[in-house]
């Protein structure tokens, strides 16, 4: 698995958004300039992301953009797999790969789905809002809810 830049900057744009959320729209220049982005590139992602529905846009000199859903709601497999597509293949052995003892390729075979199971889960399990979270708890700034 390789996250591409197109997935890291995604990730840290709607990361971006979720701490802005219920605050109303942001300018990707914003988001740009705190993440590190360059403009352009992440204008083309906002696109990728928007026709996902993971964020809504406004155009014009008051125009924005905002996430589409709760940070709560949108989890980071959900997230990586719109920018990237699928992380791992379902088969990522070879396919001219013709072995002649099956059950070596039978138990290298159960440890790349084991991968893609737990990659996956944990990449389900975790939100924007998690991220949020965390960010919170490392500036002293943490929200309990009851």
């Amino acid at each position: 698995m390789r996250i591409s830049s197109k997935g890291d900057y995604g990730l840290r744009a709607l990361f971006d958004l979720a701490q802005q959320y219920g605050k109303g729209l942001v300018q990707s220049e914003e988001i740009a300039n705190r993440q590190g982005i360059p403009v352009n590139y992440l204008n083309q992602l906002l696109i990728t992301m928007r026709r996902a529905g993971l964020i809504e846009s406004v155009r014009g000199p008051q125009g924005g953009h905002m996430l589409a859903r709760a940070p709560e709601t949108i989890n980071l497999f959900e997230i990586l797999t719109a920018l990237e597509g699928p992380l791992l293949p379902d088969e990522p052995t070879r396919d001219d790969l013709v072995p002649t003892v099956p059950e070596d390729h039978e138990v290298v075979s159960e440890v790349w789905v084991d991968l893609r199971t737990r990659m996956e889960r944990m990449l389900r399990e975790t939100t924007l809002d998690d991220l949020c979270q965390r960010k919170r708890q490392r500036t002293g700034n943490v929200m309990y809810y009851i």
